[in-house]
C-alpha cells in the first residue's frame, strides 16, 4: 500500500481542481477529447475531485463500472456524482486488493485509466503513486485474462479428469479445523488443515535453490518442506524429499515435474489445484485439493462433500505455495529458489525436469548452450518475472507474518522482510528440531465422480439461485455450449 499523505486538504482546495465557471462543461470537453472506446467495461478514475467526470461517464457509458481512487476520503455529501465504488488511502485495503476485488478477470482493452491532471499539482507524489499502482494492476490483469482465455477450457477439462484421478483425499476432522483462529493468506473451508507449529520452507525452482541445498539438508529435520513441483529434481539431487508438494499449473508440461518424483518415490502428499495437469499415477497419491474460489468449483466440491482448501489463483505456483504455507503454519516461513530472475543464462535450478527436451534436440547446429540462451532470453523478454516481483512487493504487507529469505531469492523478499538476508539465515541456522507435523487423514472416494460433478453443474445452470453467476463464469470455459443453459 502506498504511504498515506500527510497533508489534509479542505473541500475548498478540492474545488480548485475544477473550473470556477462551468466545471461540468469542462469535464464534458475533457472526456470528449479522449474519445473512449464504447466497449470499455471499467473506468478507473485517478483523484476525480468532486466527480464531474464521473457524471459525464455515467451518461455516456451507462453499462460501464466507474471506480474512483482518491487520495483522501471524499465527503459524499458534496460529490456532484458518486462513482460505483471508490478507494482512498485510509480504506484499510491495498489498492491492488481493492482493484482485484472490483475488477474480475479483464483484458487491458476493457479497462481505461483516466487521470484528472489538475489533482497532481495538489497531491503530488500521492497522486503519482495511484497512477503507478493502477498501471501495474492493469498489466497483471491483462496477462491473467489472456492466460485464462487461452487455457481456461483446458483447466476446466482438467478439473473433471482429476475428480476421477484423485482417490485418496487429505483432510482434518472438522472439529480440529474449527479451532483455527489466526488470519491467513488463504481462505479455508470448514474441513481444512489446522495450523501447526513447525517452520515451513517453501522451495521454488529458481537458480538460487542450488546454493541453498546444503543448508536445507543440514536443517532438514527442523522443517516442514513445501516444494513447488518444479523444484523436486534439484531437491532430490541433494537427497532432500519434501513433506508436501504443490502443483497448480494446468498445462501438460507440468506433469513432467511430478514424473521426476514418481521415479524415486511411489507415494507422497500432494497439494494440487483441481485444474492442474496431473498424471494418472496420482491415483496412488494422497492429495489435498485446492479450489480457486470460483462458484462452479465450490458448488461441485461442496455437493460431493470433498474437503478442500481455497487459494486464490496467483498465476505462479510459488505465490500459491506461500499462501498455503501461511495457512498451514503458525511458525516461521522461509523461502528458497524464488529468484524471479535469471542467473546469467540459467533460468532454473539444476537438474530441471524440462532440460531433457533440450538435451534430446541438441546437436552440432543446435548446441545445448544456444537452447538455454534462447529460453533465458524469452523469459526475460516476456516480462513475467517483473510482474510477479512487483506483485510480491505489494503483497508482502498482507501476509500474516514475515518471509525469511534463504540463499539467492528475489531482492523483493530480503529488502521488505523484517530481517536482512543475513539475519534470515541466522534464524534459519538456529532452528531446533520440532516434531510437529501436519497430521493429515485421508479418505478414499468410491465410484466415478466425473459424471456426478457434471450433473451437479448442469442442474445448477438450469435452475438454482446461482444460475446467472454460474453462466458468467462458465461461458468462457465452453460449458454452456454443451448444456441447455
Amino acid at each position: 500500500m502506498c504511504n498515506e499523505p500527510s497533508k489534509k486538504n479542505s473541500i475548498e482546495q478540492v474545488k480548485l481542481l475544477h473550473s470556477r465557471y462551468n466545471p461540468q462543461a469542462e469535464a464534458d470537453r475533457y472526456i470528449a477529447s479522449l474519445s473512449p472506446d464504447e466497449n470499455i467495461r471499467f473506468f478507473i478514475l485517478i483523484e476525480p475531485g468532486l466527480g464531474y467526470i464521473t457524471a459525464t461517464l455515467k451518461k455516456k457509458f451507462p453499462s460501464a463500472k466507474i471506480i474512483a481512487l482518491h487520495v483522501e476520503k471524499p465527503s459524499e455529501e458534496v460529490l456532484i456524482e458518486k462513482p460505483h465504488v471508490y478507494w482512498h488511502f485510509q480504506a484499510g485495503m491495498s489498492i491492488q486488493d481493492f482493484l482485484e476485488r472490483e475488477i474480475p478477470d479483464s483484458k487491458a482493452a476493457g479497462i481505461r485509466l483516466l487521470e484528472w491532471r489538475p489533482a497532481m499539482s495538489l497531491y503530488g507524489e500521492a497522486y503519482l503513486s495511484l497512477v503507478r499502482e493502477t498501471t501495474e494492476f492493469i498489466k497483471r490483469a491483462d496477462a491473467n485474462a489472456r492466460t485464462f482465455e487461452a487455457f481456461g477450457p483446458i483447466w476446466f477439462r482438467n478439473f473433471f479428469k482429476n475428480l476421477d484421478i484423485i482417490k485418496n483425499i487429505l483432510y482434518l476432522p472438522q472439529r480440529e479445523a474449527a479451532s483455527l483462529k489466526r488470519d491467513a493468506a488463504a481462505t479455508m473451508s470448514a474441513t481444512m488443515p489446522a495450523p501447526f507449529s513447525s517452520p515451513v520452507l517453501v522451495t521454488g525452482a529458481g537458480p538460487g535453490l542450488e546454493d541453498a541445498v546444503p543448508l536445507i539438508r543440514e536443517k532438514r529435520d527442523c522443517l516442514f518442506i513445501l516444494a513447488c513441483s518444479s523444484s523436486l529434481p534439484a531437491l532430490a539431487s541433494g537427497n532432500i524429499f519434501p513433506d508436501l508438494v504443490i502443483s497448480t499449473d494446468g498445462t501438460a508440461w507440468a506433469k513432467f515435474h511430478l514424473y521426476e518424483l514418481f521415479r524415486i518415490r511411489q507415494n507422497f502428499p500432494l497439494a494440487a489445484a483441481l485444474t492442474a495437469a496431473l498424471p494418472s499415477q496420482c491415483q496412488s497419491v494422497s492429495v489435498l485439493p485446492i479450489c480457486d474460489g470460483s462458484l462452479w468449483q465450490t458448488l461441485i466440491l461442496s455437493e460431493l462433500k470433498i474437503p478442500f482448501i481455497t487459494l486464490p489463483p496467483r498465476g505462479t505456483v510459488s505465490a500459491s505455495a506461500v499462501d498455503l504455507a501461511f495457512a498451514l503454519s503458525r511458525a516461521e516461513v522461509f523461502l528458497a529458489g524464488i529468484d524471479l530472475t535469471n542467473s546469467d543464462i540459467r533460468s532454473h535450478a539444476r537438474p530441471y525436469s524440462l532440460d531433457r527436451f533440450m538435451e534430446e534436440k541438441a546437436g552440432r547446429k543446435n548446441p545445448m548452450y544456444s537452447s538455454v540462451y534462447k529460453r533465458s532470453s524469452l523469459l526475460k523478454s516476456g516480462g513475467a518475472y517483473g510482474i510477479y516481483a512487483a506483485w510480491f512487493k505489494k503483497q508482502l504487507s498482507s501476509y500474516p507474518g514475515p518471509l525469511y529469505s534463504i540463499g539467492k531469492n528475489s531482492g523483493v523478499f530480503s529488502a521488505a522482510s523484517a530481517a536482512s538476508e543475513n539475519r534470515s539465515e541466522d534464524i534459519f541456522k538456529r532452528l531446533g528440531a520440532r516434531k510437529a507435523r501436519i497430521a493429515f487423514q485421508t479418505f478414499t472416494s468410491k465410484g466415478s465422480l466425473y459424471e456426478a460433478a457434471y450433473t451437479i453443474l448442469e442442474k445448477a445452470i438450469k435452475k438454482s439461485p446461482y444460475r446467472e453467476a454460474l453462466k458468467k463464469e462458465l461461458k468462457p470455459l465452453g460449458f454452456l455450449e454443451k448444456s441447455d443453459g
